[in-house]
């Protein structure tokens, strides 16, 4: 049996504010692309984990508006070909650009360590959500901390082979 994530302490409410800042997005820009450069750049012998071990992959999303490709470092639960992502932005009250990107454009590719799938995205239903938090919960335990930063819906996006 595997042991459960570990949780960090959560945020003061004054930490919880200047999560929105825009000092946090640019470090948050900033920091996931340093790790998809070195993702990519070992194919992902470096930059495949995150805090307590949680697994990370590449997202790749076609902008929206510019309509380029687009990668972000993600945790991601895999269960066969399907991945399931969450779009907390570390609890920040808006929702990821690749959030947004993909509900343009489905069709998405994501690369783990071992193999690059090519998916359509969807957000889950309410019964899917139900479903995947306490999963989401068990592999970075700090996702409960995140929903408790936001008023938003956290959104839980599936991913199945297209």
């Amino acid at each position: 049996m595997s042991k459960p994530a570990k949780q960090s302490r959560p945020l003061s409410p004054k930490q919880i504010e200047s999560l929105n800042s825009k000092g946090v997005g640019t470090a948050i820009k900033w920091m996931s692309r340093a790790q998809t450069w070195l993702f990519k750049k070992t194919n992902g012998r470096l930059g495949d984990k995150f805090l307590h071990g949680a697994e990370v992959g590449i997202l790749t999303t076609t902008g929206r508006k510019s309509g380029e490709l687009r990668d972000s470092p993600l945790l991601y639960l895999q269960e066969g070909e399907r991945i399931v992502l969450v779009a907390s932005q570390g609890g920040r009250d808006t929702n990821p650009m690749w959030y947004l990107n993909l509900r343009a454009h489905p069709k998405v590719s994501f690369q783990t360590k071992h193999e690059t799938l090519t998916l359509t995205a969807r957000d889950a239903t309410d019964a899917e959500r139900d479903e995947y938090w306490p999963k989401l919960d068990a592999m970075y335990a700090d996702f409960v901390n995140y929903r408790s930063y936001t008023e938003r819906k956290i959104p839980i996006v599936i991913c199945d082979p297209a």
